[in-house]
């Protein structure tokens, strides 16, 4: 099991070095051809379906995988149902969305822009359950090649918007396009798995609400601290600051994809090793699990802290350079949500999500203050501050509920040996900040690699060695 959950993630991380390779060539392209304002406009749609996506959400991508591992003999009935309810939630959520834009203060183009754009989100609100059934299956070979063949499109797609000249709208008429198309070869790949239809079991709906109906508060209270500062910031502030923010934030947030994969990927197991009272078991894969996520955040962290500006420069060009700077204060909130989202997907696993909803409450109404206090006074300083506050409370708070029901601390050996290769890394990083951006972050990772495996090479054998 350890060697596919290792598999799984090689053959995903893999895919996401290439998935993201061509998400920032589009990046790139797109932040060219339209500028920080023009690209501020394109974060506010953005952002601003990502509020409704979000609560259309209903903490049914999570539950996916952990329903499946409890209903082994039963799939094809569990994710019809899942995919039937996803349908409707997102109609009716995301269907919301351009009414409640017209209401805004936006520009005529943003509006529009919302209206067109809310097509993408469906069909990515359909896609995340069969996400859920790769990672249940330990398959996740097929979302990639999905992922990294729509990301191909998308880069395509925006060659003909620039070319034609077809302005914001053009560029959103190619997200639109490429999520479709993501949808559609996960779809046809699922098949060969399971046989989706529309259903409405009773049984299946009761047990699926009294899972999620916790993480649909929690995700909703997670929402506001963790998307309010870019809607905040489209209101009190120009479209260009929006712009470099949402420049800086787009790395983030295809750097915070890695994590998620992989809990959703050890989900399942962590589920049936805690019902099947395996706990040796149960605290092998929370290791695993912190391991990875520790080896992975610390040198992007670290490393950030002297690459982020040429590489923003390299992605966005040089109109975005602030968003470097911007990047630097942002990356703390990305390393600390690789920790923290070992403990919340444990929490799940153990069907403890309920004990959790009193923290994503008070960190939701804190960071919400925050941003209406400082984003007005220091505009995206202020939002990357408040941001790494309510990430590190949330991580705090969380880590403390899920210590109370496991007793379990993970040992932290590969955390200082991940903090000195980071440490190593970085001293290559100062004194190679005048070379050329590329070599530099390819001798920065192999620094990294050839001083942390030694040290380290002993657990990655046991990882295989117990498969």
């Amino acid at each position: 099991m350890f060697k596919k959950i290792t598999t799984n993630a090689t053959i995903n991380f893999g895919g996401k070095i290439i998935a993201t390779f061509l998400g920032l060539i589009a990046v790139a392209l797109m932040t060219r051809y339209l500028g920080t304002a023009g690209f501020g406009k394109y974060t506010t749609i953005i952002a601003f379906l990502q509020f409704f996506g979000i609560l259309a959400d209903l903490g049914l991508t999570l539950i996916t995988a952990q329903m499946l591992a409890k209903y082994p003999h039963d799939q094809d009935r569990v994710i019809s149902n899942l995919f039937t309810l996803r349908l409707f939630s997102a109609l009716v959520f995301l269907g919301l969305a351009p009414l409640a834009v017209l209401f805004m203060p936006y520009e005529p183009i943003i509006k529009t822009g919302v209206l067109i754009a809310v097509i993408s989100f469906f069909f990515i609100a359909l896609n995340q359950i069969l996400i859920g059934l790769y990672q249940k299956k330990l398959q996740m070979g097929k979302a990639t090649i999905a992922e990294v063949s729509s990301r191909a499109f998308l880069v395509l797609a925006i060659l003909i918007a620039v070319y034609y000249d077809t302005g914001l709208l053009g560029i959103v008429v190619a997200t639109v396009s490429v999520a479709v198309i993501n949808f559609l070869i996960n779809y046809l790949f699922s098949l060969k798995i399971v046989k989706i239809r529309f259903a409405f079991d009773r049984q299946i709906f009761k047990e699926i609400l009294k899972l999620s109906w916790p993480l649909a508060i929690t995700i909703t209270f997670n929402l506001i601290y963790l998307k309010a500062d870019i809607l905040i910031m489209s209101l009190m502030r120009s479209q260009s600051e929006v712009g470099l923010y949402g420049a800086a934030y787009r790395v983030i947030d295809v750097l915070v994809i890695l994590p998620f994969v992989l809990a959703g990927i050890i989900l399942p197991q962590l589920t049936k090793s805690w019902f099947d009272n395996n706990r040796e078991q149960f605290k092998k894969l929370i290791q695993y699990s912190f391991d990875i996520m520790v080896i992975l955040a610390l040198p992007l962290v670290i490393g950030a802290q002297f690459a982020a500006k040429p590489l923003m420069v390299l992605v966005a060009g040089r109109e975005f350079t602030m968003s470097g700077t911007i990047l630097k204060i942002l990356i703390f909130a990305c390393g600390i949500i690789y920790l923290g989202t070992v403990f919340s997907h444990v929490i799940i696993a153990i069907e403890k999500q309920k004990q959790t909803i009193w923290v994503y409450v008070f960190a939701a109404a804190t960071a919400l203050i925050g941003y209406l206090i400082f984003i007005p006074r220091y505009s995206y300083f202020g939002a990357a501050g408040v941001t790494i506050y309510s990430e590190v409370l949330v991580a705090v708070l969380v880590f403390a509920v899920y210590y109370k029901h496991t007793h379990f601390l993970p040992n932290c050996r590969n955390f200082l040996r991940a903090l000195f290769a980071s440490i190593i890394m970085s001293v290559f990083l100062y004194f190679a900040q005048n070379l050329n951006i590329i070599i530099t972050l390819i001798f920065a990772i192999a620094i990294y690699v050839a001083v942390l495996f030694p040290l380290a090479k002993k657990d990655i054998k046991n990882i295989y060695a117990k498969s």
